[in-house]
């Protein structure tokens, strides 16, 4: 490979704190040589090649925490090649995969799979997760340590809570003596028993069986508490209550140590939004109200919540052309991850420095990987944006093999133009 080199771009690497005009350098193994302001037009030689960013933005690629592959066994939802085809068009280079597949990632030889498969059909980087519990029943926890080894990086039961005391106390003891992280999708199974959407007035008025706030929140409580005896490596995958965020905010003001995620889904739409019986934005966790969502906003911009996520979910649509408490949960969300988010930036609620290191630095240094950075020697993932530039979303022009995006005709601004993995051109707007 030759080398490559980017000029005049607006590089945004939250993780050095660098927000400046320069360039970046590709050597031939398709790392980072070089990057920033001293990387200019008249500082490299006059013969070599260089591509003029035009002054766009330029960061590491995007880390996608919370990401649904079909294989093996929904395969008609998505597959290794078409989640990477739309994960490159959102800028996204690094996903860590959820263990909900057919059968469930609980061992060794569904690891292995799992990643022959991620290398002979992904073009981006993909970082499995194991289940917590066998076959994702949450009674028996998996073989942590063996898993680790084989190059699990976290572990979780994806849709489904840990909801036994005893067995989720077990987990978080052995994960503190094996270094190994957890990611826990809160949710009480009795408090949200056929529950569909958010319990409150539009629950009411479309006669749909709600999901109370208390749900999530009694998980959260129960395993923060869990916290003060294992100091294990504790993460929640995705909030959306207000009450949630309080409870996160006097742990930390208790000196726990633990991390919180939310998905873009979350930030960006609200119960109402599901007007008459939208299966679309059938989501778990459900939307909830215009509070919490600003709730949730103002908890990534003061540094409650560590990482944004797609929570890419995606169904068939004979999946979702069904009555709503038929219908399958979950959105395609992967391609819009960062459009959605950059909302939050031009709406001024969220600076951008913050933004971008909620979707890169921040979820690369939970998982402890080297991604979502620029630095000298790591490999040149790297996301080119045009953060002004509009579009709407259109269902038929959707990467993903499952076009159930809960934002069909949004208008958005900001769009990813190029996409390099490796150092290598992987995706480029036409």
């Amino acid at each position: 490979m030759k080398e490559k080199y980017l000029i005049n771009a607006r590089i945004i690497d939250p993780k050095n704190d660098i927000d400046e005009i320069g360039g970046l350098i590709i050597d031939s193994k398709g790392q980072i040589k070089a990057c920033g302001k001293k990387v200019s037009n008249g500082n490299l030689p006059s013969s070599v090649d260089k591509i003029d960013i035009k002054k766009q933005v330029l960061i590491p690629g995007i880390v996608d925490m919370r990401v649904f592959v079909g294989e093996p066994g929904y395969e008609y939802k998505e597959n290794f090649r078409t989640l990477s085809n739309a994960a490159l068009s959102g800028g996204v280079t690094s996903v860590v995969s959820m263990p909900n597949t057919s059968p469930v990632i609980d061992n060794v030889s569904m690891v292995d799979f799992l990643k022959r498969r991620g290398r002979d059909k992904s073009r981006i980087n993909i970082f499995p997760a194991a289940t917590l519990t066998k076959n994702a029943e949450g009674k028996q926890m998996t073989e942590f340590g063996l898993l680790k080894r084989k190059g699990i990086i976290a572990f979780t039961d994806g849709i489904k809570t840990v909801q036994d005391p005893e067995v989720m106390s077990r987990i978080m003891n052995f994960a503190s003596q094996s270094q190994s992280l957890i990611m826990q999708h809160a949710e009480d199974n009795i408090l949200a028993k056929d529950g569909l959407i958010n319990e409150g007035e539009i629950s009411t008025r479309l006669g749909l069986k709600g999901i109370p706030f208390l749900a999530e929140k009694i998980i959260v409580e129960r395993d923060l508490s869990f916290l003060e005896e294992y100091f294990c490596k504790y993460h929640i995958s995705q909030i959306s209550s207000e009450k949630t965020i309080s409870v996160i905010k006097k742990a930390k003001n208790e000196g726990k140590t633990f991390t919180t995620g939310v998905s873009i889904n979350n930030l960006s739409l609200n119960e109402n939004d599901i007007g008459d019986f939208r299966t679309f934005l059938k989501l778990s966790p459900p939307l909830r109200t215009e509070n919490d969502r600003q709730a949730l906003v103002e908890a990534v911009n003061d540094g409650t919540i560590d990482v944004i996520v797609s929570d890419h979910k995606p169904q068939d649509e004979e999946s979702k052309r069904l009555t709503f408490a038929q219908a399958a949960t979950g959105a395609s969300g992967v391609e819009t991850l960062l459009p959605l988010a950059l909302e939050l930036f031009h709406n001024k609620k969220i600076k951008i420095k913050k933004l971008i290191a909620s979707i890169t630095t921040n979820p690369a240094k939970i998982l402890g990987i080297t991604k979502g950075n620029l630095d000298k020697g790591s490999d040149a993932d790297i996301c080119v944006i045009d953060v002004n530039k509009p579009w709407v979303v259109d269902k038929s022009k959707i990467k993903s093999k499952s076009k159930n995006t809960p934002i069909e005709n949004r208008k958005l601004q900001g769009k990813v133009l190029k996409t390099f993995v490796k150092g290598e051109l992987a995706y480029e707007s036409i």
